[in-house]
């Protein structure tokens, strides 16, 4: 039986991907993880690296514990939280070409580049 986590931006999903078929397939061994799956954030390579790295640092924390939906929506809540932080430190930014700019993490920091150069 197929489980999943789905937030705005992490889909977590107990299935491998047949790219052939562009299918999801059922699996009881196997996490898919998509990131932001509506292209709503501009990402780094290293910032994606980050997300998968923590993806399977908390896979690992639930090591041993019984794959439920509700561990799985556990593991999506976290990982969305942290593509907040990633957002928040500037390692991400909104994607402005975005269909629908919702600013569903929080207003973008906008930097005055004008007060900034006074400073220096």
């Amino acid at each position: 039986m197929l489980l999943k986590s789905t937030t705005r931006h992490i889909q977590i999903y107990t299935a491998t991907v047949d790219a052939e078929r562009n299918e999801l397939i059922d699996s009881d061994n196997q996490l898919t993880l998509d990131v932001d799956p509506d292209d709503e954030f501009n990402w780094t390579d290293n910032a994606i690296k980050k997300v998968y790295q923590q993806f399977e640092a908390l896979v690992a924390a639930y090591s041993g514990a019984d794959l439920t939906e509700y561990n799985l929506r556990r593991i999506g809540s976290d990982l969305e939280h942290f593509v907040r932080s990633l957002l928040q430190k500037g390692e991400i930014t909104y994607n402005l070409n975005h269909r629908a700019l919702n600013y569903s993490m929080g207003l973008p920091q906008v930097v005055n580049t004008e007060a900034q150069a006074a400073e220096e």
